[in-house]
């Protein structure tokens, strides 16, 4: 099966709004930063991924997906996240993917063998994997086969409605709720949790 990745990414200058009363705008450049370069070097080092397409506004982040080997699609007009992840599956069908996968930027603990669990559901098509958020209403990753087998839906809420244009397609709907996908870092909460994770990590290895 041929597989693609797909990561839409925010300006890196702009992302994670939400957490500018925590950090300064530097500060949360260079994590958004940090946060791209994680998911491509996870993304970047699994064979059964035959490309990586980083979707973007942000010249930095394009430059920065290429240096990873990506292939990358400049977005132009007035942003929306659906639209872009349309045009993006559009340019892989192109090439003949058979399967998509939408992963976020922002999953810090986004590890290989969390892709190859998700991969490893995405089998007698039509089907349809999607991680939930945490809170179980956002989608944290979504993978089909084929290709274009529903229309993106992202937003608040999106989980739900994703879950039910998997099942109206006709499609086998598999559910993945893995501590590591499910954590988004979108909140001062959440930030608060990934670093007392790293403390923790670092005492255990100490």
């Amino acid at each position: 099966m041929t597989l693609w990745a797909i990561i839409p990414v925010k300006p890196l200058r702009r992302g994670k709004s939400r957490l500018a009363g925590t950090l300064t705008e530097d500060e949360r450049t260079a994590l958004n930063q940090e946060l791209l370069e994680h998911t491509l070097n996870v993304l970047s080092g699994l064979k059964e991924l035959d490309q990586v397409l980083v979707v973007s506004r942000d010249p930095q982040a394009l430059n920065i997906a290429r240096n990873h080997g990506a292939k990358t699609v400049q977005e132009d007009g007035q942003p929306h996240l659906n639209t872009a992840l349309a045009r993006a599956t559009v340019m892989a069908q192109v090439h003949s993917t058979r399967g998509i996968l939408v992963l976020p930027a922002d999953l810090p603990l986004l590890t290989p063998n969390d892709v190859r669990t998700l991969i490893d559901l995405a089998v007698k098509p039509p089907v349809v994997v999607i991680a939930p958020d945490r809170h179980g209403k956002g989608t944290n990753a979504l993978l089909m086969v084929p290709a274009g087998q529903i229309e993106y839906d992202f937003g608040e809420g999106s989980f739900q409605r994703h879950c039910e244009r998997a099942i109206k397609s006709g499609a086998r709907l598999e559910i993945v709720e893995i501590h590591s996908l499910g954590l988004d870092l979108d909140l001062p909460e959440d930030l608060e949790i990934i670093q007392k994770l790293k403390i923790e990590k670092s005492n255990a290895i100490n």
